[in-house]
């Protein structure tokens, strides 16, 4: 993709964020106000299904052989991908570089309702993630239900260069097991 078009893109999408966002991410009302109309009452029978994702997200990017650094907003986005059942999300933290928990993002499990979505901002200001920033995501439901799709993007740039890039994020899954 070209600068231009990135460029572009990046001032579409800041164009989109609310104020409340941009000055600070969800801190400013948190997860429970900012997307309401995306949240239902928690499920009250035994959330028999469980998981979590691990996504790799960068704040802070070294460039040109580690003397320049570009530092990035960061947007997560938790979806739920069925249409018929609330999707529990139990912890949401972001992680920095080292492994430590920078901030959590809610007081007690929230429930999104069937393919609503709810998002995380980490402003351009805000670098405590670092390099090797990261969020985990942990999830649950009353029974079957179609896998979440959890992904962060990135938005930032340097001089008159702008970057946006996605990642997505990854079941965390036991590994090693006979």
């Amino acid at each position: 993709m070209s600068g231009a078009f990135l460029g572009l893109l990046a001032c579409l999408l800041m164009a989109q964020i609310p104020a409340s966002a941009a000055q600070g991410g969800t801190r400013g009302g948190g997860i429970e106000q900012n997307f309401a109309s995306s949240l239902t009452a928690v499920p009250s029978e035994p959330l028999t299904v469980s998981g979590a994702f691990y996504v790799p997200v960068y704040s802070s990017v070294s460039m040109a052989h580690g003397k320049l650094r570009a530092d990035f907003s960061v947007t997560l986005s938790v979806h739920n991908a069925s249409e018929t059942r609330a999707l529990v999300l139990k912890r949401i933290v972001y992680f920095d570089t080292s492994g430590k928990a920078v901030e959590g993002y809610l007081k007690s499990p929230i429930a999104l309702k069937p393919f609503s979505t709810i998002e995380v901002f980490v402003p351009t200001t805000d670098v405590r993630g670092g390099t090797g920033a990261n969020f985990v995501v942990e999830w649950a439901a009353t029974g079957e239900l179609a896998e979440p799709v959890v992904e962060a993007l990135m938005i930032g740039g340097i001089g008159a260069g702008s970057y946006a890039f996605i990642s997505q994020g990854r079941p965390i899954r036991i590994v090693g097991k006979n």
